[in-house]
């Protein structure tokens, strides 16, 4: 088995950043009434600013595979360019289409002149760990030097208010508030778009520091749990899912099939458990003490949930301090499966990292709520 190091790091948000008031200009106003849940939801969530690949127009600047392109190529120069890649491993909840997959769209756009490995990780916020995991154990057993891997998101579309006009004319025929339900539109004011990427390679760098990846794991409940958060369907009384395929097309457009959706009771009821449990059984499974963790980088959707995260890790007896926790939610927001990698890159990027220093990154996903962690020593 081969040592995995991530070499170098990269990121590509998209235009400029945009404030809280700033939100609906670029989303638009559904029914052209102001949300009477963002200001809420932005309270809670604290994201001061975030990145749409839209215009204030509503036009589309980037699809996320120019976004995730765009990231990969700042890893390249002189030294290693695109014609040196084996692998690439990309991960997104929000590709631009059902198929191609989203690595090969990427890959089309790289330009490279040499056939590559691809592999595409879908699902929520995991899908970026998933592709990572997929490059670290492509460079371990062997069978690549290595590998690029990324996690994008392009969700802003998904959330402008020409999406859900459909809805709410439907709303009006049934003589209800015309206003779109809550799991609808707090989803709204917490996503961002933006990629970033890692470079993995089976030898640190000579002339700067690396990240030599000790060990990843994953867990999931599905087996437990009912469906959270689901796009590309609907969730029935029962707790069943029924797929957008089998929806008439009039009901993709008044039921916003295809919007992104969460069910707030069962989020709340199991994120910070589940997060908890897995993270003790990653830490029991490696014999991790809580001493070893030198920065902790927790992908949480909102600042809503960091007490009580840190609340749950103690009474499991994992005490890692505040101070020890690396965030940048309220900069660049909630870019899903991209959020850790940009975490990664910022404290990389920042150079204050020293030989010794001992990262732990830390991923829910409420889809079905499944969990994935990696443990980095700084080489």
């Amino acid at each position: 088995m081969q040592n995995v190091y991530i070499t170098r790091t990269s990121k590509f948000l998209p235009n400029k950043p945009i404030s809280n008031e700033e939100m609906e200009e670029f989303l638009g106003k559904i029914n052209q009434v102001p949300s009477k849940a963002r200001r809420i939801v932005l309270r809670n969530n604290g994201i001061k600013t975030r990145y749409y690949a839209l215009d204030k127009s509503g036009n589309i600047t980037h699809s996320n595979a120019e976004l995730t392109k765009n990231a990969i190529v700042n890893l390249f120069d002189n030294q290693f360019s695109q014609n040196d890649v084996e692998v690439l491993s990309c991960g997104t909840s929000t590709p631009d289409l059902l198929l191609p997959s989203h690595a090969a769209m990427v890959h089309g756009l790289l330009q490279n002149n040499v056939s590559i490995e691809l592999n595409s990780s879908s699902g929520v916020c995991n899908s970026g760990m998933n592709a990572l995991k997929f490059g670290y154990l492509s460079v371990k057993s062997g069978n690549s030097k290595n590998a690029i891997c990324s996690g994008s998101e392009r969700v802003s579309t998904w959330m402008k208010a020409e999406k859900f006009e459909h809805e709410v004319d439907n709303l009006k025929e049934l003589e209800e508030q015309p206003i779109i339900a809550f799991k609808k539109d707090f989803l709204r004011w917490m996503l961002s778009d933006g990629a970033a990427a890692f470079l993995l390679q089976n030898q640190p760098n000579e002339d700067s520091i690396s990240l030599k990846i000790e060990w990843m794991e994953s867990y999931s409940y599905a087996h437990e749990l009912e469906t959270c958060m689901y796009a590309g369907g609907d969730k029935l009384m029962n707790g069943e899912m029924k797929p957008w395929s089998d929806f008439s097309s009039e009901e993709w457009l008044k039921e916003s099939v295809f919007s992104l959706k969460q069910d707030v009771k069962v989020l709340n009821g199991n994120i910070l458990m589940k997060g908890v449990e897995s993270m003790k059984a990653a830490m029991d499974k490696h014999q991790l003490s809580s001493n070893e963790i030198d920065y902790l980088l927790p992908h949480v959707s909102s600042n809503y949930f960091v007490q009580g995260l840190y609340d749950e890790f103690c009474k499991k007896d994992i005490h890692i301090p505040l101070e020890k926790w690396f965030m940048n939610l309220s900069k660049v927001g909630n870019v899903g499966s991209a959020s850790v990698f940009l975490m990664l890159d910022e404290l990389f990027q920042k150079r204050n990292l020293k030989k010794g220093d001992r990262i732990m990154l830390c991923v829910p996903e409420s889809g079905r709520f499944s969990y994935s962690y990696a443990y980095l020593t700084v080489v």
